[in-house]
């Protein structure tokens, strides 16, 4: 939070936008690898929430002040089937990756 409404540089609605825009982001893309791993697998896992979150916060991150608030859903939504699937590929080939990054 304090990165992406700290990028402004003072205390102004970019700023403001930017919290907001991140915490959607965030919170969008969490419930999104949810969805797709309760598809895909028949459960969610506490692990894929937390992946999904930090690929929402990953996505958001330069232009989280610039979006509006549907922006900071779309990235959200959008990042988290972006991230399961190179998950996915990772694990296809064989590569040591412990955080999913």
């Amino acid at each position: 939070m304090g990165f992406n409404g700290g990028s402004a540089g003072e205390s102004s609605p970019r700023a403001s936008i930017a919290i907001l825009n991140t915490n959607i982001a965030a919170a969008t893309s969490s419930v999104s690898w949810m969805c797709i791993e309760w598809t895909l697998k028949g459960r969610p896992s506490v692990l894929g929430m937390i992946s999904g979150a930090i690929a929402g916060l990953v996505c958001i991150t330069p232009g989280a002040g610039f979006v509006n608030i549907t922006g900071g859903f779309v990235f959200g939504l959008l990042a988290a089937p972006c991230g399961y699937f190179s998950a996915q590929l990772k694990t296809r080939f064989g590569f040591d990756d412990a955080l999913d990054a």
